[in-house]
């Protein structure tokens, strides 16, 4: 599946619910789906930074696509990585730097957010498309 198919089916199963409550109780059910990271990753060094609670992510390489875990001590943002991991894992890293985010904005994720969560949501994005060049520049 595409990361734009993928994008069309976050917007699609947000549009069901009328009101941001119930889009929070889904975002925390999200988070609890979310492939997480193993204890041995939980360093420094995959912390995200910019972000207000701490949120980890490792990345690795596997058959020529990105497969994310991660990881957060705060409910809704752990649902807001599912999201971005649901989005980007498990494809190759040139399709991560290429994509865009728009989907965020047209399920009205970032004007709901603290400015402190929508800042750490910018980071998780950036930290995510860092990952894909990295492993993109050792595929070339």
């Amino acid at each position: 599946m595409s990361i734009k198919d993928i994008q069309e089916e976050i917007i699609d199963e947000f549009s069901m619910f009328d009101d941001w409550m119930q889009r929070y109780e889904y975002m925390i059910e999200l988070g609890k789906s979310l492939p997480l990271i193993e204890e041995q990753y939980k360093t420094d060094e995959n912390i995200i930074k910019g972000c207000q609670s701490k949120v980890w992510v490792h990345a690795e390489l596997n058959d020529g696509k990105l497969i994310f875990t991660a990881d957060s001590d705060a409910i809704i943002t752990k649902g807001i990585i599912a999201i971005l991991i649901r989005t980007f894992s498990n494809q190759k890293p040139s399709d991560i730097i290429a994509a865009d985010t728009e989907f965020i904005d047209e399920i009205g994720l970032k004007e709901h957010l603290s400015p402190t969560r929508a800042n750490g949501l910018v980071s998780m994005i950036k930290q995510l498309k860092l990952y894909a060049i990295a492993y993109q520049t050792q595929l070339n």
